[in-house]
């Protein structure tokens, strides 16, 4: 395996050795699978690319991370990983670096704090600032940059006006707020109308049910910052959506292991409940489910209205 390039370790010495220790492994494996990736790849468009930028950002950039034991809420390691094309930006691309670092994570424990990478070509990221987009300008100005390939500066950032934040951000809460909502509606459909051993149907309330719960923190993310990462991953949209507001966190309270066994059920059943003959999940756990995505759903609406409110141009 090719070696990969060394941390700039002096831009995070504000983090424990352990932490700095735990991204200096999360790094190797990107670097790693990132080549291998390639290799296996018969295109050669997908064998000649490069990670080019490794950004840090959220809580652990800023030194506002939390570990709170009673809660089992832990601050995750937010990373931009910024390729050299939107070909290796694709999820399957980075499928075995991110089983490699849950398994440092679950099995190992060489890494003890969760990692939540996101990935995007270098145009587009230059793109986003130089529109002037506010998920992005804030990584710009709080993040840290942990690896950079020469040659490759961040554009001039670019400035959105007030009145295009809030039009988009309204387009965005109308349109995803009410596909959430009529996802549950009809996971709730496909419920009612099953039969006791209608497993089919049960399967196919529960993938629903998963895609009410990923459009509500699609809804949630792009309203605030008027971004959200392409991906159907719940787990990691969960933790994006509580950086940004913590208080969701005990939506599915990470220290109760019925909480934890309902929403791993619910993150397997976008592909799983459509696919694998294995897939199982009962009607006191949908229906259990159904609860804590409408109150999930309430909460959105309500965060999204007033920040909608507290931004309205006069």
């Amino acid at each position: 395996m090719a070696s990969y390039p060394d941390l700039l370790e002096d831009r995070i010495s504000h983090l424990p050795p352990r932490k700095r220790r735990e991204l200096a492994l999360t790094a190797k494996i990107l670097f790693e699978e990132f080549q291998q990736a390639q290799s296996s790849r018969n295109k050669k468009i997908l064998r000649n690319g490069r990670i080019l930028k490794l950004v840090l950002f959220g809580s652990y950039a800023r030194g506002s991370w939390v570990e709170d034991r009673a809660s089992g809420y832990f601050s995750d390691y937010d990373l931009l990983v910024i390729v050299s094309k939107e070909d290796f930006t694709e999820p399957e691309f980075w499928r075995h670096a991110e089983e490699r670092i849950d398994r440092e994570w679950l099995v190992t424990k060489r890494i003890k704090t969760p990692v939540e990478p996101i990935y995007h070509s270098y145009e587009d990221v230059n793109g986003q600032i130089a529109m002037g987009r506010p998920f992005f300008l804030d990584i710009l100005r709080d993040g840290i940059v942990l690896y950079e390939a020469e040659g490759y500066p961040f554009s001039k950032p670019g400035k959105m006006t007030q009145e295009q934040k809030q039009e988009e951000a309204q387009k965005y809460f109308d349109k995803w707020y009410r596909l959430s909502q009529l996802a549950l509606k009809h996971a709730r459909t496909s419920f009612e109308e099953t039969t006791v051993d209608g497993r089919e149907a049960l399967n196919f309330s529960a993938f629903l049910a998963h895609q009410a719960t990923e459009h509500i923190y699609h809804c949630l993310l792009l309203t605030l910052t008027l971004y959200s990462p392409k991906m159907h991953n719940i787990k990691k949209l969960r933790s994006l959506a509580e950086a940004v507001v913590p208080e969701l966190a005990d939506i599915w309270p990470r220290n109760k292991r019925l909480y934890k066994r309902a929403f791993e059920l619910l993150r397997r059943a976008y592909v799983e409940a459509r696919y694998s003959p294995e897939y199982e999940i009962t009607k006191e756990e949908l229906e259990w489910l159904f609860e804590r995505i409408e109150l999930l759903q309430n909460r959105v609406k309500e965060i999204c209205e007033a920040h909608l409110k507290e931004n309205i141009v006069k």
